[in-house]
């Protein structure tokens, strides 16, 4: 894997995890997750599967999520989804849409299985409050429809999340790169724009475009 402060953030892999419910420490597991591959700004492969956790799901996350437990019945178990998917995800750095949720969840079934991974992990979310000051809210499905992201109007599946997350994460590198004319930007730059207070973000991006 390139060192940390060579790695572009337009090179990544953007995840997605429906859930049983919202804390893996509270006995929560994953259901389904979907992936996009990104490679210089472009989906070069995908990732998504159903995964059956051995609990049954409510009848309101079956309600959000429109899966089933006929439908986990019949899906191959976390373990065997999860295996797959640390395959998928080694060597790349990673972006989640509130990636503290997804990043829990990650590192949980995969601490089941002995499996980890060695990317980094940024907050789509977290970047657009600071790039998208100005948005009604930094939902995705909020974003997605303010930005006239490209989708077919499905949301809590993981890989259409994935895939207008993509979609998102992308468009916001090229907003970047008009307002501050930066050639690449790296992924790390991307990490600490979510750390920076969202009023200081554009003088943070001026000063790392005029170090280039």
């Amino acid at each position: 894997m390139q060192q940390a402060a060579c790695r572009k953030a337009d090179t990544v892999i953007v995840l997605d995890f429906e859930t049983t419910g919202m804390s893996p420490g509270q006995g929560d597991r994953a259901i389904e997750i979907g992936a996009v591959k990104v490679e210089a700004g472009q989906v070069v492969d995908r990732f998504q599967g159903l995964m059956n956790p051995g609990v049954r799901v409510s009848a309101f996350i079956e309600g959000l999520t429109g899966i089933s437990n006929e439908m986990l019945a019949a899906a191959p178990d976390c373990a065997e989804v999860m295996d797959e998917f640390a395959d998928f995800i080694a060597g790349h750095d990673l972006v989640a849409h509130n990636a503290s949720f997804d990043r829990r969840f990650l590192d949980a079934e995969l601490m089941r299985i002995g499996r980890d991974y060695s990317g980094g992990f940024a907050c789509s979310m977290l970047a657009a409050r600071r790039v998208y000051r100005d948005a009604p809210d930094h939902k995705l499905g909020t974003l997605v429809a303010w930005k006239r992201i490209p989708g077919d109007g499905t949301f809590h599946r993981a890989l259409a999340d994935a895939e207008m997350t993509a979609g998102l994460w992308l468009g916001m590198l090229r907003d970047i790169t008009a307002r501050h004319e930066f050639a690449n930007i790296p992924f790390a730059l991307m990490q600490e724009l979510g750390r920076v207070p969202a009023a200081a973000a554009a003088d943070f991006l001026g000063r790392a475009g005029e170090r280039k």
